[in-house]
């Protein structure tokens, strides 16, 4: 029986959703997209798949009118409040979507809800329910998480990333492999849709810290969660805490790029962030 691989695949908000307009999903992309996760699950059934993805035009609008990421504002705390509810609640109507396609597409998804037990200090993830994740993996079920709003001791509330939820659950769940689908297929040098000179890089060494920040300079993508710079940096300090770890940040636009992905870990497309 082949081995039981661990991989942790997260739907960005850009890719599932139009982030220029207020919680609009991407249907069509949607259902693709399970249908490729469901035929990946098919043909490799002792893969263990954690899903993630971002909040896109859903979470995001509501967290930067209320400023949800930087906590609660001190003489306007009825009103931050309300805004860490709201976007919350936002992240969740689009939660309910994407489980809706997987359960479409015969998958078995279920919500694992970051900000029920997610705990941070001044932004950062520190404590997070991950046992109910291992047992749905164990049962061959689909966990799905996703960028949440999350209590903190620091600032009130704020907003974690679902690179930040991944980050965590790796130090428990071990995967061998983080996929990232956007709507680039990878990491370039500059902005490559408003910019045709900018470089795609392949491959970033997290080693090469000094390297890769150069080559990202003014990087793109800023939303409530950070841009390309922040995820970069994030992953490669994942990959340096995990050495056998590989991240690919690739495209989900072409049909069959995220399936082919899920089923070949030598597949040559995006950039890859090794050790």
């Amino acid at each position: 029986m082949p081995a039981r691989e661990t991989v942790f695949l997260k739907l960005g908000g850009s890719l599932i959703t139009d982030k220029t307009q207020r919680e609009t999903p991407r249907l069509d992309v949607l259902v693709r997209l399970a249908g490729e996760i469901a035929d990946a699950r098919r043909r490799r059934p002792e893969m263990r798949l954690l899903i993630g993805h971002g909040s896109g035009s859903f979470g995001h609008f509501a967290g930067k009118k209320y400023h949800t990421r930087d906590g609660i504002i001190a003489g306007k705390e009825a009103q931050s409040w309300y805004g860490y509810a709201e976007t919350g609640a936002a992240a969740a109507r689009l939660n309910r979507l994407v489980i809706d396609a997987l359960l479409d597409a015969g998958l078995p998804a279920i919500t694992i809800q970051p900000s029920a037990t997610a705990q941070c200090h001044d932004g950062e993830l520190r404590e997070m329910h991950w046992q109910s994740i291992l047992h749905a993996l164990d049962a061959g079920l689909l966990p799905v998480v996703h960028g949440d709003v999350a209590f903190d001791a620091e600032r009130g509330c704020t907003i974690i990333s679902t690179e930040q939820i991944f980050a965590y659950l790796a130090e428990y769940l071990t995967p061998s492999r983080i996929l990232l689908a956007g709507t680039v297929d990878g990491v370039f040098t500059g902005d490559p849709l408003r910019d045709t000179r900018v470089a795609h890089i392949p491959t970033i060494r997290a080693s090469g810290q000094e390297i890769w920040e150069s080559q990202l300079g003014g990087s793109y993508g800023v939303d409530v969660t950070g841009g390309m710079a922040a995820k970069v940096a994030d992953m490669a300090g994942l990959v340096m805490a995990h050495p056998f770890l590989i991240v690919q940040i690739l495209s989900g636009e072409d049909a069959g790029a995220v399936g082919q992905a899920l089923l070949d870990p030598t597949v040559s497309m995006g950039t890859r962030i090794v050790r």
